[in-house]
């Protein structure tokens, strides 16, 4: 395994919001990542009971959602629902309307795509800023 491989799909971002799950997902995401996801989000949801989600997308390559187990793709769709409040998705592709789909029309979830270029909207709308990120000097 060379270094390249080693570096990990998901990636934490560290915001100045506790109850915020924020995430890079870097390349191709194979089924192992995606149920380290899922892992991810359930331990999120025992330290708070609502949270708001970003998922910033780098260099998508696609997601093996095939071989990924049909309970935890069910039990993280129950779960999203009750504990997700805001998802904010930056980046390509827009996977925002598949998620909707697989939701009930009747879905507590507020989804909101936001291309590359518009990443601080999607920071201001979800209020909160990334840790570790220098501003931008004033004009």
């Amino acid at each position: 395994m060379n270094f390249l491989q080693s570096v990990p799909t998901i990636r934490r971002i560290d915001t100045d919001r506790d109850d915020l799950f924020a995430i890079d997902v870097v390349g191709h995401v194979s089924a192992a990542d995606a149920e380290n996801l899922f892992g991810l989000l359930e331990a999120a949801y025992a330290l708070h009971k609502r949270i708001d989600v970003a998922v910033r997308i780098v260099d998508h390559e696609g997601v093996d959602w095939t071989d990924v187990s049909d309970e935890t793709l069910k039990q993280g769709t129950i779960h999203a629902l009750e504990h997700i409040g805001r998802c904010a998705a930056i980046g390509r592709p827009d996977w925002t309307p598949d998620a909707r789909d697989a939701l009930p029309v009747s879905s507590p979830i507020e989804f909101r795509h936001f291309n590359a270029e518009d990443e601080e909207e999607a920071w201001e709308w979800l209020g909160v800023r990334q840790v570790g990120v220098r501003e931008k000097p004033a004009s």
